[in-house]
């Protein structure tokens, strides 16, 4: 299995996770997810997501100024978007947990 598909499902909550600390711009979430160490996403694997959670209500977008060239659309979390990101944090909390119990061979007694 390739790291790309294991990361498929993980990768939402990692970049609301992101946005939620700071209102990010497209460039700078890719930028960020380097340095926590995820190597292999451009901007053209995060855009898509961004445009999907901007559908679903979990980010909302403004278009601001950049010292840089033209406008930058800056991304940050709604309401909806802080819910989703808590869910994903008890998912992962217990799935990571029943992950590292197989690998370890540790049984859950019941």
């Amino acid at each position: 299995m390739s790291t790309t598909q294991m990361l498929k499902g993980i990768l939402d909550g990692c970049i609301l996770a992101i946005i939620k600390n700071k209102e990010v711009y497209g460039y700078e979430l890719t930028e960020k997810l380097e340095s926590y160490g995820f190597h292999s996403f451009s901007e053209g694997t995060i855009y898509p997501l961004l445009m999907r959670m901007q559908k679903e209500e979990l980010v909302t977008s403004t278009l601001k100024k950049s010292t840089a060239g033209p406008r930058r659309k800056y991304y940050s979390l709604t309401k909806k978007g802080e819910e989703e990101l808590n869910k994903f944090k008890l998912q992962w909390d217990h799935l990571q947990t029943n992950v590292n119990r197989v690998l370890s061979n540790e049984v859950e007694e019941n």
